[in-house]
């Protein structure tokens, strides 16, 4: 919500999109709560994603670009990050990155 008010204040404003917005989904928003969204500081979870994001970027790609996140989840380990399978899916999916899929022969196509 907030990064679509930030994509369009400068064309519409952001009392007018708030207002146009009403009630949503995730709740109500005004112009009021928009800037508090924007003046917060940033969550630990936020911030300790961004170390982890460069992190599995660099072992993904020091494992040239084929890893999946479980096998990622277990570099991570070994790395000494402690860190969740289902959060190393999240982060990888963050970061646009994704494991290679090795096509199965047909044990059946020589015969």
């Amino acid at each position: 919500m907030i990064r679509f008010i930030d994509e369009h204040r400068d064309q519409f404003g952001v009392e007018p999109i708030c207002r146009v917005l009403g009630a949503t989904d995730c709740g109500f928003i005004t112009s009021r709560g928009y800037r508090a969204a924007k003046a917060r500081p940033r969550c630990a979870r936020a911030i300790r994603d961004d170390v982890l994001v460069e992190e599995v970027k660099r072992l993904h790609a020091q494992n040239y670009g084929v890893y999946g996140h479980r096998k990622m989840w277990h570099a991570m380990r070994r790395e000494g990050w402690m860190i969740g399978r289902d959060q190393t899916a999240r982060l990888m999916r963050t970061a646009g990155l994704h494991g290679v899929r090795v096509a199965r022969q047909d044990i059946w196509q020589d015969r």
